[in-house]
């Protein structure tokens, strides 16, 4: 995972045009013999002006990992590619997708895990 925050990191900050990938998934990530991950899968990626913060788009990426602000409002930010990589870390961590048939009605990952640890920070 040190490998994909890395990549999102140089996709925001290491060309003059910042690029939001916007669907960042388990299987947009992919593995190379020595173990090293890859991101992939830019077919809706958005470029943002430098001085941009958020852009206004169509929303297509994959329910479960999508930002809340990009879902409902179509709103793209660097925050969206944070979020989704977040909702890839506690997938890791707890072998639970965040489309899981468990998660029904105001359930979710995220509601699971803040429960399943109510004392931890």
């Amino acid at each position: 995972m040190i490998d994909v925050a890395r990549a999102i990191d140089y996709f925001h900050n290491g060309y003059l045009i910042p690029v939001i990938h916007c669907d960042l998934k388990p299987s947009n990530v992919l593995l190379d013999a020595e173990m090293v991950a890859h991101v992939t899968d830019f077919s809706i990626a958005k470029l943002m002006d430098k001085d941009d913060s958020i852009v206004y788009t169509r929303t297509l990426a994959t329910f479960g990992y999508i930002a809340p602000e990009y879902g409902l409002e179509g709103l793209v930010s660097r925050m969206c590619d944070v979020y989704s990589f977040g909702i890839m870390l506690m997938e890791t961590f707890t072998r639970t997708k965040p489309s899981d048939e468990k998660f029904t009605g105001n359930s979710s990952l995220k509601l699971w895990i803040k429960d399943s640890m109510p004392h931890s920070v």
